[in-house]
């Protein structure tokens, strides 16, 4: 019996649960660990969406089989959600398709649309799931850049002329995972064109489409005209209304991908508990205020981290979206890489954060820095990488 199974094999080590199981057990001996590894929001849902997940899950019928790609409300109500954000027109019953997670949309949509071979474009770093839900999938990864400038288009041409087979799948996420690089609608529309005039599908993720900072709103694909010719977009609730652990997503956009990724979760789940999808419901079509508290919180985080981050001795440059920001290692210490520092800032300095690495080779170099710890818990992480830094020789440009 063999037991080398074939996509097993094609997955290498996570790194990133490497550091977690460091986390992990460095907490169960008692030690105070500021987690700023995992994007875990630590904020509560708002309170009228958790009265409704109670007051259905109170219903003796809410307890069955739910709907695998949504209820009809909950399709509604993402659909009016795209029309006064983005001023786009979907169709709830043809274009919107309720996932569990992002991440679970991701990789049901790859496992529906892949052949064995197939070439599929994955920026680099990126979210696991953009490059292992197609590899797991059968598909072959040819990476992109993350950051939006000229050379990313050269890389998508060279990747046209130069792949066997030829392409067919971009993926672009923005705010990005990790970097928090964004784009303007300028470069969503030469990023249609270019898919249109390749013939390639392009997999948006938007999952952190209301964290952005500094008075620039983020934009949607599906804005540009005619991208629901090509493109798919996917987006979460679970930074939003900090509803990560109930894992509620969604896709809208193309009725072909859209299909496709019905048929195959059809074959997969029975869609989310009932009373989820109706406390969603609540979150989107309620008071929207959380929405704007929650992102003026993390933009406090944002400027606390990097202002006591920098006195420590340790420049980080401010995010302009997303909930993380992606540091590069300090000069003194970047030879002894990503997954190494991460690990001694744990031990030495009791600080989670993420390795770079973990999001592909080009994330070498970087950290990931989740802003999931409140004001006070940010400040004494710089105290504590001020103390370590210290003792490694880094000079400190003052007091943290």
């Amino acid at each position: 019996m063999d037991d080398e199974f074939y996509r097993i094999k094609r997955l290498p080590p996570y790194v990133i649960a490497e550091v977690n199981a460091m986390r992990a057990a460095a907490r169960q001996s008692g030690k105070d660990i500021i987690d700023l590894g995992m994007g875990n929001p630590d904020l509560p849902p708002p309170a009228h969406v958790i009265e409704k997940l109670c007051e259905v899950a109170a219903k003796p019928g809410a307890h069955g089989y739910s709907q695998s790609r949504g209820i009809p409300g909950l399709r509604r109500a993402q659909a009016n959600y795209y029309d006064r954000r983005f001023g786009v027109d979907l169709d709830p019953d043809g274009e919107v398709v309720v996932t569990m997670g992002s991440k679970e949309g991701l990789a049901s949509l790859a496992t529906a649309i892949t052949a064995p071979g197939d070439v599929i474009l994955a920026p680099n770093p990126s979210y696991p799931i953009h490059t292992f839900g197609f590899i797991i999938a059968g598909a072959s990864i040819r990476e992109v850049p993350t950051t939006p400038d000229e050379n990313y288009f050269r890389a998508l041409d060279n990747a046209m002329r130069h792949s066997v087979p030829r392409p067919t799948v971009l993926i672009v996420n923005y705010p990005s995972n990790p970097t928090a690089e964004t784009v303007d609608l300028a470069f969503y529309e030469r990023v249609v064109a270019w898919a249109r005039e390749n013939k390639v599908w392009v997999l948006s993720d938007l999952a952190y489409s209301e964290l952005y900072y500094d008075g620039n709103p983020t934009r949607s694909i599906l804005e540009v005209p005619g991208a629901k010719d090509i493109a798919i977009e996917f987006t979460s609730l679970s930074k939003t209304y900090s509803m990560a652990g109930w894992r509620m997503g969604f896709a809208v956009g193309n009725r072909k991908l859209i299909s496709a990724l019905t048929r195959v979760k059809s074959y997969l789940d029975y869609g989310a508990f009932t009373p989820i999808q109706a406390a969603a419901c609540a979150a989107l079509n309620g008071p929207q205020d959380i929405v704007e508290r929650n992102r003026e919180l993390y933009r406090k985080r944002r400027d606390v981290m990097v202002e006591a981050f920098g006195r420590a001795g340790w420049d980080i440059p401010p995010p302009r979206a997303s909930m993380f920001a992606w540091a590069p290692l300090p000069p003194a210490l970047k030879a002894m890489g990503s997954l190494e520092f991460a690990k001694q800032l744990l031990t030495e300095a009791e600080v989670a954060v993420a390795p770079g690495v973990g999001y592909g080779e080009q994330g070498e170099g970087f950290v990931r820095i989740a802003m999931v710890e409140n004001e006070q818990r940010l400040r004494q992480a710089a105290r504590n990488v001020k103390r370590w830094l210290q003792t490694m020789g880094v000079n400190q440009p003052g007091g943290a």
